[in-house]
């Protein structure tokens, strides 16, 4: 597959973004966590309005493939990457790690030199073969549901002196 294309998230996306989400939790993570567990992930994407609002509220990009939504992800306060989620169709294509490597290059540009990720179970050998280092296991709780995460942290890159990225 060739390089997704990248671009700042519209406020249009929203729908597509939420059903993205949906079927990137129901499918990818069914390894990792219960059927009731998912649903309760889902929900936060129930009023679109108010998933539109977290996205726009963070940095969020889009990627495309052949033109269409293939994922997104955000970053949050210029230190936490919040959110990566991929169609499920296109997983484990280059997708994820181009908007992975699009999120850590922003954040060092904002002069970030530790990125934490609340990373989903389904998520953590992702990041871990990114560099990110477990810190602490989590249970949250999510309309009834306890699912666990872990919290984990890279250390970004210094820019070279002199650098003018």
């Amino acid at each position: 597959m060739a390089q997704p294309g990248l671009r700042p998230f519209l406020p249009a996306d929203a729908p597509t973004l939420a059903a993205l989400f949906r079927a990137s939790v129901e499918e990818l993570a069914a390894d990792d966590y219960s059927d009731d567990q998912r649903e309760a992930w889902v929900s936060a994407a129930d009023d679109e309005a108010e998933f539109g609002a977290r996205l726009a509220g963070a940095l969020t990009i889009v990627a495309l493939v052949d033109g269409e939504i293939a994922g997104f992800a955000s970053l949050k306060d210029n230190t936490l990457f919040d959110m990566l989620y991929v169609r499920p169709d296109l997983a484990r294509q280059g997708v994820g790690t181009a908007l992975a490597d699009a999120v850590e290059k922003l954040a060092g540009a904002r002069k970030t030199q530790k990125l934490t990720v609340e990373a989903a179970d389904s998520a953590r050998d992702f990041f871990a073969a990114r560099g990110y280092i477990g810190q602490s296991r989590n249970t949250v709780t999510m309309n009834g549901e306890w699912l666990g995460n872990t919290t984990m942290v890279k250390e970004l890159a210094a820019p070279a002196a002199g650098s003018t990225h």
